[in-house]
């Protein structure tokens, strides 16, 4: 089908991260340092980017400080004229990035929480790093950026909404986002650690609304809705590449960040192929664009512009096909599968039989980048 050009590009200039999360959003298979695109690869990619028609530039990882080159692409993505978002757990921001950061062009920072309590958000991270985000937000603010943060709810913090909301606005933040889990990756692996019930999104919801009357306008606040407990599917990305694009750290290009879930979808590399090609006519962009594709119910159904037939990497891990309904969705006739399926996830029984998974990926402090 005929498509438009890209307005935003997601870089996951790195998988190296200090943080252990539970439900990372990197794929299982992480791609180690050696393997990353040089810094001559990623000028290439953001040169075709611009040239295709990419406005904003989402850097994030992993951790993006872990590359000794992150100001260099940063000012590069700026001086062909690209909005600069940096998503960070902020591990290794300190006066010196920060300030070349900013000397680059970096346009805004986006900081990431994982739990009120400073004992409860290491534990979550895997990682002894609260302390080390309490000061990358100071840094943050004291170099005029908005305080822009964000945090992952599951089963382990949900009950701490209202503390999270307080200490994020004690920092001086000025927008957070409050993301239930996405059920991909890492998060799936640990299903049976993070699904919540429904009476705890429930009351996790209920404390989102006090805090936005207790708050009113001086914190944006956002509630990114629960996948699992909706009854019709989250659009998938404003259309399986139709708005936006990935590109992982080894170079593979992805119609939706979550796209490398699905085992049967053949990415290409833009080390192999230019951007535009891939945008247009690589059989991974296409396969889900438009309806042609779609099976009944989706195919004639209503809301198919709506969401654009649910998640693909969802039907895939659940059903197993990324053609099927959304097993999501109220009129997919998977949906009746899903109630037993989240049953088992969020069981007692479930969590103790399995162990959390953390990601392991040696290397993450600040290696030089590869440059040639």
């Amino acid at each position: 089908m005929e498509t438009g050009f890209p307005y935003a590009m997601n870089l996951e200039l790195t998988h190296r991260c200090p943080l252990r999360c539970p439900y990372c959003s990197n794929p299982l298979e992480l791609t180690r340092r050696d393997d990353e695109l040089t810094t001559a690869q990623w000028f290439d990619v953001l040169k075709q980017a611009a040239e295709l028609g990419v406005l904003q530039v989402h850097m994030t990882g992993g951790e993006p400080l872990a590359r000794d080159d992150l100001a260099l692409l940063v000012r590069k993505a700026r001086e062909l004229e690209m909005y600069v978002n940096l998503i960070t757990s902020g591990v290794g921001l300190t006066e010196r990035r920060i300030r070349a950061l900013a000397e680059a062009g970096l346009d805004s920072i986006q900081l990431s929480i994982q739990a009120a309590d400073p004992e409860l958000a290491n534990s979550i991270a895997g990682s002894s790093v609260h302390e080390s985000k309490r000061q990358a937000a100071r840094l943050i603010r004291d170099h005029g950026y908005p305080l822009h943060m964000n945090v992952v709810l599951h089963r382990q913090n949900l009950f701490q909404v209202e503390r999270i909301i307080d200490l994020c606005v004690s920092w001086g933040a000025t927008r957070l986002e409050l993301a239930n889990t996405q059920f991909y990756g890492w998060a799936f692996l640990n299903r049976a650690h993070l699904l919540p019930d429904p009476k705890e999104l429930a009351a996790a919801e209920e404390a989102y609304e006090r805090a936005k009357e207790k708050y009113g306008g001086q914190i944006e606040l956002i509630w990114v809705l629960p996948d699992w407990y909706a009854d019709y599917p989250k659009p998938c990305m404003g259309g399986w590449g139709s708005i936006s694009l990935t590109i992982a750290p080894d170079g593979k290009a992805l119609p939706c960040p979550a796209a490398s879930a699905i085992r049967t979808l053949p990415l290409e590399n833009v080390k192999e192929k230019s951007l535009e090609w891939i945008w247009r006519h690589s059989p991974s962009f296409q396969a889900y664009r438009g309806f042609d594709w779609m099976l009944e119910p989706c195919r004639s159904c209503d809301r198919r512009g709506v969401d654009f037939g649910g998640c693909r990497c969802q039907a895939y891990l659940l059903t197993g096909d990324a053609a099927q309904p959304d097993p999501v969705c109220s009129r997919s006739p998977w949906r009746q599968m899903l109630p037993s399926r989240m049953a088992a996830a969020a069981s007692p029984e479930a969590a103790a039989g399995a162990g959390i998974r953390r990601r392991s990926l040696p290397g993450y402090a600040a290696a030089p980048a590869p440059r040639a």
